[in-house]
């Protein structure tokens, strides 16, 4: 059964697999708001928004997901992220991060760059292994689009660009 999808259509269907998940949430929600009597017409509708919510949040994750054949490892536990390089790597916690950026020039593939308050700097592969978690990261921190994250990663620019920084405390 393993080889019945060539693997390009294997991932493509693990990419968008929430997407596909939200998709059938919403028919089953349509379908209980059209033909239910009672309260399943309101769970229907109750579906349908969840649906809807899922879509959207799969969409944004299915964009920022890579291929994951980069070099290293990430792994996020606990709030503090780590990344296993096979030349470098490091770990931070998120509370601490200051700035994000997106380095198209490093080698081999574009990276994120991560800089803490301590100025600390992490430089994570865009396909590394597990990075796409890091929407999940990227997204709760404060004042972030996560649209500009999108729209940088998916028409990579030429130098480094600044996709979020963390306003500085001013202190008398």
């Amino acid at each position: 059964m393993g080889d019945f999808l060539r693997p390009e259509v294997r991932a493509f269907f693990w990419r968008w697999r929430e997407v596909l998940l939200a998709g059938v949430v919403l028919l089953l929600g349509i379908w209980w708001a059209l033909t239910g009597v009672g309260i399943n017409v309101w769970l229907g509708y109750i579906f349908c928004l969840i649906g809807i919510g899922w879509g959207v949040a799969g969409v944004q994750r299915a964009r920022f997901a890579q291929d994951g054949d980069g070099p290293g490892v990430v792994q996020i536990r606990e709030r503090r992220l780590a990344y296993f390089g096979p030349l470098d790597g490091g770990i931070m916690d998120v509370a601490d991060l200051s700035r994000l950026e997106i380095d198209p020039t490093s080698h081999p593939d574009p990276s994120w760059v991560l800089t803490s308050i301590e100025g600390q700097v992490l430089s994570i592969p865009i396909n590394a292994k597990g990075a796409e978690g890091l929407f999940d990261v990227f997204a709760a921190l404060p004042d972030i689009k996560t649209t500009a994250v999108l729209d940088v990663l998916s028409h990579t620019p030429d130098a480094r660009v600044t996709v979020w920084s963390r306003v500085k405390p001013l202190l008398h």
